[in-house]
């Protein structure tokens, strides 16, 4: 026997749909510098630099702890940078079926690792360059792992690297009563 007032069927039908909005052309937009993503990006430039630069000015750089240093800080100084020029022309957003996101999160990943490799066997090194050189490593290793923190938060949540999706959900609800009993 059915409890009173408890409907006998209840469907629920729930729609999401899903837009992606994208500009494909290439414009110059320096606003992105100023996004959280964008000073990141900067810190992490700069930062690649300064440090391979201090590296150099050593005497002691052609050793293999000054070597590796500047192997990584060049490489995440092209990537970085390279990438930094893509999202501040919207190129990015002109090619937003490449997981962009997912790519910087393993970058960010893995160069936070090597790092603080780098920046740890620098500071080894009895050399004031080599201790300037650390520094700049241990900011950079921050700023890379602040990055991955961001890019995989995003990535969780289904984000673009550039440009907006618009989720719309839309739930209805159907109730049908039960036939009414008939009197005894």
């Amino acid at each position: 026997m059915a409890e009173v007032g408890f409907p006998g069927q209840h469907t629920t039908t729930t729609t999401v749909t899903s837009s992606t909005t994208v500009q494909t052309n290439i414009r110059f937009d320096p606003v992105y510098a100023r996004t959280i993503p964008g000073i990141l990006k900067v810190v992490q430039v700069v930062t690649s630099l300064l440090g391979f630069i201090c590296i150099q000015f050593s005497s002691l750089s052609y050793y293999s702890k000054g070597s590796y240093f500047s192997w990584i800080s060049m490489i995440a100084f092209w990537f970085t940078g390279i990438l930094l020029g893509l999202y501040l022309f919207h190129i990015v957003e002109k090619f937003y079926k490449i997981p962009w996101l997912k790519i910087e999160f393993i970058f960010c990943a893995a160069w936070s690792f090597l790092y603080i490799i780098a920046a740890s066997l620098a500071c080894t090194v009895n050399d004031k360059p080599h201790s300037a050189a650390a520094f700049f490593g241990f900011v950079a290793t921050a700023a890379y792992a602040i990055d991955c923190f961001l890019k995989y938060r995003a990535v969780k949540a289904g984000g673009l690297a550039q440009g907006t999706r618009v989720v719309s959900k839309q739930t209805t609800s159907a109730v049908e009563s039960p036939p009414p009993r008939e009197g005894y």
